[in-house]
């Protein structure tokens, strides 16, 4: 049985949900889980992290920035195989009961907004229950799993590897840390050689008649959304617009920013305050009162407002929480028929620096009009079968992308030295927003 935060996931516009492409990966997932099969439920998420993760109860996200960088069947097995195993090792529970529900959200406090407390992590604060973290053995032991469930089924172990390379040119393409995948877990390089080890201890013939299913995989990707869906909202600078809701909001300047499932969030750069833009429930004095209603919220000040055009709700207030005194400003308003909540928090002793911001950022939604950036489209994947032997950089040429020649090659697996024979199929990235 779904629990909510399933239920919630299923309803996202975030989710992929295309049936051919669901039904393949949840038999990539039942075959690798085999009697516990039943209780893996596989969604995949669009989002151009590469990340993968499974929650206790088996709901498995699986991200589309992970797939679309993913040459074939075998490496996405070693993805899967990996989730599952660090749940049946149990280190889900055992990192569910290092993270007590107090220890995540905004500001050290979770009781006031569910939906920045489960994202927290994605802006630096503190770690969300579909995100759980786990630790170096932990990693090592997930990666040794995976790669038996792989065997055991028949998947090619020998594109293993590839998938932990594959992670360390983008961190290196990236400049900075490892952005993704068990990003604080084993060095991508190090869960090479290990794979590289265990490759060693399979005898050759055990690897004669495994599968690699590359074709298959890739023809699933022709068309997918490569990098942020701009239709499902998109940020230039602090301003975020939403083409397909046709609103923007502008955030305070230098605040971190993402744009989740369920919600908008930004945070200060001193982590002292975040502000959420959500949907709300019933009309917008609805939604407000339902979250003003929450325990250990006092009022300050409620009434009757206008922003840019659009009757709204707004309300002050202050919270006393297990780890101190919060300050807040919330508004509620209706924008073509979809009502939205908008909170701006902060620790109490610092709402003198970020509430005036806040309230500005709350202020600033309005109507999206500007036809430019209400027909943004995304970028795509779209395969290419070669018609003669060339190399990837002859490939990147001849086939423009809109992205850099070096994720193009990162994203097939390939260098730019390599040679491509003909008939392969290899991928590209069109369109998108303009620079």
């Amino acid at each position: 049985m779904m629990d909510r935060e399933e239920r919630n996931l299923r309803r996202s516009p975030f989710v992929i949900h295309d049936r051919t492409l669901n039904e393949y990966l949840q038999g990539i997932a039942c075959r690798l889980a085999g009697e516990h099969c039943p209780d893996v439920r596989v969604h995949v998420v669009n989002t151009p992290l590469f990340n993968a993760n499974m929650a206790p109860n088996g709901m498995m996200q699986v991200w589309s920035g992970l797939l679309l960088r993913m040459e074939n069947e075998a490496q996405v097995a070693a993805v899967i195989g990996h989730e599952i195993g660090h749940v049946t090792a149990k280190h889900t529970v055992a990192a569910l009961s290092k993270q007590q529900i107090t220890q995540i959200g905004l500001v050290g406090a979770s009781i006031l907004s569910p939906q920045v407390a489960k994202y927290g992590d994605v802006l630096g604060a503190s770690a969300g229950l579909l995100f759980l973290k786990f630790g170096r053995d932990d990693e090592l032991q997930a990666d040794a799993l995976g790669f038996k469930y792989s065997l055991a089924v028949g998947y090619d172990v020998r594109e293993s590897p590839k998938v932990f390379n594959t992670l360390g040119r983008l961190s290196a393409a990236s400049g900075a840390r490892i952005p993704e995948w068990q990003s604080t877990h084993p060095d991508p390089g190090n869960r090479v050689q290990r794979a590289e080890q265990r490759l060693a201890t399979v005898p050759t013939a055990d690897l004669a008649a495994t599968k690699v299913n590359r074709e298959a995989y890739l023809r699933l990707l022709d068309g997918m959304v490569f990098g942020e869906n701009p239709r499902l909202g998109y940020f230039r600078g602090g301003r975020f617009l939403h083409p397909d809701l046709r609103f923007e909001l502008t955030f305070p300047a230098g605040w971190k920013t993402a744009n989740m499932p369920d919600v908008v969030v930004a945070q200060s750069a001193d982590g002292g305050a975040q502000l959420q833009l959500g949907p709300g429930k019933g009309t917008p004095t609805e939604a407000l009162q339902q979250f003003l209603g929450q325990q250990g919220i006092n009022v300050r000040q409620r009434g009757q407002t206008t922003i840019n055009g659009i009757a709204a709700v707004m309300a002050s207030f202050d919270a006393t929480t297990e780890q101190g005194g919060l300050s807040g400003t919330a508004a509620s308003l209706q924008h073509q028929g979809v009502t939205y909540l908008i909170v701006g928090l902060s620790a109490t002793q610092v709402w003198a620096q970020h509430g005036p911001p806040m309230e500005t950022a709350i202020r600033s939604f309005k109507a999206l009009t500007d036809p430019s950036l209400l027909n943004v489209q995304p970028a795509k994947v779209q395969l290419v079968t070669l018609t003669e032997v060339m190399t990837g950089q002859t490939f990147a040429q001849r086939y423009p992308s809109s992205i850099a020649a070096e994720q193009v090659y990162i994203i097939n697996g390939i260098e730019a030295a390599t040679s491509l024979p003909r008939g392969m199929v290899v991928k590209r990235v069109v369109g998108g927003l303009p620079n």
